[in-house]
């Protein structure tokens, strides 16, 4: 992602100063699992305040995504309205025995600016679906086949259902009839 970088001036000099940043970005995409394109670019509307130790970013991003469905492999769009929320610390804190070493943080860099596209990136990432789809109900492509299952019946189902059966653990199970005499035993 290209940088976001926002340079610090005495709007946000004193302790509970805050300033409401709003912006458009032509960022063409991301990638995570699979690329992504962002044909309208990103949105965003953050606050920044100065909380005394560093300065807060907070507020929303929003950005349209195309990508490419999990499930039939045609195109896949959604909406993402992510949450940014990340703290840049005027000097790097002191190590204190017994705190958890993975612990991260951005600074402030030495010019006095501070770069929003690693706290942008993320909140886009974490919005992203596991699964993409096409659609909520996208059947997939036919792994006899391979043709996509939305647009056509190939003719497999049954054949599918049959493999699916015989690789179930429970398949030994489908020739028991229950419905047997006990033969006048006792249990």
């Amino acid at each position: 992602m290209q940088p976001v970088i926002f340079a610090l001036d005495e709007r946000l000099a004193n302790p509970g100063d805050t300033l409401p940043w709003a912006g458009h970005l032509d960022e063409t995409g991301y990638t995570l699992g699979q690329d992504f394109t962002l044909p309208e670019g990103i949105d965003f509307d953050i606050a920044l305040t100065n909380a005394g130790e560093g300065i807060l970013a907070s507020g929303i991003l929003r950005a349209h995504v195309k990508g490419t469905c999990d499930r039939c492999l045609e195109d896949a769009e959604f909406d993402v309205s992510a949450e940014v929320d990340e703290y840049y610390l005027f000097e790097e804190p002191e190590h204190v025995e017994g705190e958890d070493d993975d612990v991260e943080f951005s600074l402030v860099s030495e010019d006095h600016t501070i770069d929003l596209s690693d706290a942008f990136l993320s909140a886009l990432v974490m919005e992203t679906p596991f699964v993409v789809l096409c659609r909520e109900d996208c059947k997939g492509l036919c792994p006899v086949c391979g043709a996509n299952l939305n647009e056509e019946d190939c003719g497999h189902a049954a054949q599918r259902e049959a493999e699916r059966m015989a690789a179930s653990p429970f398949a030994a199970l489908a020739g028991l009839n229950l419905d047997q005499e006990d033969n006048g035993k006792d249990a």
